[in-house]
């Protein structure tokens, strides 16, 4: 059994938890004397809170990618953040995956359509992580902070069962809907990716900078 998930417990290119700068996230985070389901629970808690936010830091460099890069920039965005909670939950052995969704985004701010063309967000990222013999979905994307100034639930998370978007935000509207699944990973499709960003977004690729206009939390 453990040979199979073997390539859920080592570290790869973009999920390099083998890093100083991961392994340090991780032990800071959470105690190695806890259950598994404890650990991944505080790991969940500190990417979701002490990673910021922000769309518009998405930059196709396979270096800024990395969870090494999230840790030290301590922002990211959906790709990258759930890269960092597996890279974070391998260095405490607990295997992990990644998974990907096309969803609609019903609350992006006036500003972020415009610059996306769009309200359907392609590859969103989450995590799965292996607790009590099964595969649990988790979402450490959208930080407290943001989601209370946005009016919607933040995602809580108790290592037991699947932790996605919500449908709806706290005053009724329509928050986020999953539209199509890509599937589960070891490790950051590239290419595959690149290639969706392509189709989706061609007026954004190879021309996304991290410095794009101004925080997002600042539209809010």
């Amino acid at each position: 059994m453990r040979h199979k998930l073997r390539p859920y417990l080592e570290p790869t290119r973009f999920i390099d938890y083998n890093t100083d700068s991961v392994a340090e996230f991780a032990h800071e985070a959470s105690d190695a004397a806890k259950t598994e389901i404890d650990t991944a629970v505080d790991l969940y808690y500190a990417v979701r809170d002490r990673i910021r936010y922000d769309p518009y830091c998405v930059v196709l460099d396979p270096e800024h990618m990395t969870a090494s890069a999230t840790v030290d920039t301590g922002v990211g965005y959906c790709v990258t953040k759930s890269i960092l909670l597996a890279a974070a939950a391998r260095a405490m052995h607990i295997p992990s995956r990644l998974g990907y969704a096309d969803v609609r985004n019903h609350l992006s701010t006036d500003r972020l359509r415009q610059h996306m063309r769009t309200d359907v967000f392609v590859f969103h990222g989450y995590t799965e992580l292996l607790l009590g013999g099964r595969w649990v979905k988790s979402t450490p994307i959208f930080n407290r902070s943001l989601c209370e100034r946005f009016g919607v639930k933040p995602l809580e998370f108790d290592g037991r069962n699947d932790s996605m978007f919500h449908e709806f935000d706290t005053h009724g509207n329509h928050h986020m809907e999953y539209l199509r699944h890509h599937g589960q990973f070891a490790d950051l499709p590239y290419e595959l990716m690149v290639t969706r960003f392509q189709e989706h977004y061609p007026h954004m690729y190879g021309s996304i900078d991290p410095k794009v206009g101004d925080e997002f939390t600042d539209e809010t």
